[in-house]
């Protein structure tokens, strides 16, 4: 065994300590963070030129023990994972999730002293309307969540052992995150998958806080390496989190390419009509069966609520400040620069620039590169405050090997573990080191590919 692999597997075991303490609710919890993450960024730089087989066994092994941590405690930091409980409750007991919130009375019977405690004096409990409270937040609105989301809660609620808890959803999160690492050691190598597997912000949001986004990642992993149902798996990672939706445009890279390059090039008639044909056969054999899928999803939903199946939707937007940017601290980047008022704009702007690079230039054969660009500029430009949201863009920065976007999920752990007595643009500042980086990258990358080599050709 090397000694490279030595410290390699030393720093994996600091770095399980780390996030150990950190599943624990440690005090000083932001510093905690850091520290795993600097632990992971040096494990995955002394991956380089490690040999295949131990390389292997250091993916694997000690990806599932970094995704162990997560289990060794109740949620630390987010109490969604409560909320998907309750959902999952609610449908066991024939009740669609969209039709009451927690806090409606007719829904008492179904109430327990786990979700529902007597006492109010722990942390993060909501306050119900009539008195009492819950381990719930938001209890007051409907739930937010899609219809295959709503399914997953109802499938872990089915299969759990009675009084089993937030455990179920926390296992279900773990194995959603090993496949993820197989999918990836399979179709990325082992590189890509320790960028997975190792990365801190797996073990905390997909597991010990359970989030869904777990599910929505797999499905878009599955549909970046599938051609035949690439559309349908796109479709249901929507219907479990709608925020794959901005990686489907990674699906459709260069899908304009033959047609403007023919346009611009001043091509026939008939070869345009050609590029223009195949564009579009392209574009349906994606849209079409997402589409169809998202559709059958709401299906059961719509016919069993007597309520919209939007649920919480437009209050949540509305809640986090992106209709009014100064509110939350949304568009930070862009408020350096641009009065309040031209933010969400200028970031609707700039994502459809994006999403018109990948559709016009992007690699048909690499369709997370495209979605990579898209979802982290989506991240950079609407600087949101909750750090699971980055999880998708950790697995595609782990297929692309552009590790600089992870920062975006480092970033992302910032705003929310900063938590209001943060000094102000504490959160604004991360996400700008992380867009520094990605640019720096970009730059060098680019640089590189310019700069001629010993025979005098530029590089390719």
């Amino acid at each position: 065994m090397s000694r490279t692999t030595v410290c390699a597997g030393a720093t994996l075991l600091a770095l399980v300590a780390v996030l150990v303490r950190m599943s624990l609710g440690h005090p000083g919890l932001l510093g905690w963070y850091a520290a795993g993450w600097a632990l992971f960024a040096a494990a995955l730089w002394l991956t380089r030129g490690l040999p295949r087989r131990e390389l292997a066994v250091l993916v694997v092994a000690g990806g599932l023990a970094v995704t162990a941590t997560g289990l060794v405690a109740p949620p630390a930091t987010s109490t969604d994972s409560y909320r998907y409980a309750w959902d999952g409750r609610v449908q066991a007991a024939g009740v669609s999730p969209y039709d009451h919130p927690p806090a409606d009375p007719a829904l008492a019977p179904l109430r327990d002293g786990w979700l529902f405690p007597e006492e109010c004096a722990a942390p993060f409990l909501s306050r119900l309307p009539d008195g009492g409270c819950t381990r719930i937040n938001r209890p007051a609105v409907h739930t937010i969540y899609p219809p295959l989301a709503e399914g997953y809660f109802l499938l872990v609620h089915g299969l759990s052992p009675a009084e089993a808890r937030h455990k179920p959803l926390q296992v279900g999160g773990a194995l959603l995150s090993v496949a993820v690492l197989l999918c990836l050691y399979r179709w990325a190598g082992g590189r890509a998958a320790a960028a997975w597997a190792w990365c801190p912000a797996v073990p905390v949001e997909a597991v010990n806080n359970a989030h869904v986004d777990v599910l929505g990642v797999l499905l878009v992993v599955l549909a970046c390496h599938t051609v035949r149902g690439r559309g349908a798996l796109f479709g249901a990672a929507v219907a479990v989190k709608l925020l794959p939706a901005v990686a489907l445009p990674g699906a459709l890279s260069g899908v304009l390419s033959g047609v403007l390059s023919r346009a611009w090039r001043g091509g026939t008639r008939a070869e345009g009509g050609g590029g223009l044909r195949d564009g579009t056969r392209r574009v349906l054999a994606v849209m079409a069966p997402a589409t169809l899928v998202v559709a059958l999803a709401y299906l059961p939903y719509l016919l069993a609520s007597r309520g919209s199946v939007v649920g919480y939707l437009f209050g949540y937007v509305q809640e986090e400040g992106y209709e009014e940017p100064a509110a939350r601290d949304r568009y930070g980047l862009l408020r350096l620069f641009l009065p309040d008022a031209w933010a969400p704009y200028a970031a609707i702007l700039l994502l459809g620039l994006a999403v018109l690079h990948v559709l016009r230039r992007g690699d048909p054969d690499r369709p997370w590169a495209g979605a990579l660009l898209v979802t982290g500029s989506l991240l950079l430009l609407f600087t949101p405050g909750y750090s699971w949201y980055a999880l998708l863009v950790v697995a595609l920065a782990a297929m692309d090997g552009r590790w600089e976007w992870l920062g975006v999920a480092a970033a992302g752990a910032v705003a929310y573990l900063s938590g209001p007595a943060a000094p102000p643009g504490t959160a604004t500042a991360a996400y700008a080191a992380a867009a520094l980086a990605v640019a720096a990258c970009w730059a060098v990358r680019r640089s590189a590919r310019r700069s001629p080599d010993l025979t005098g050709t530029a590089h390719a």
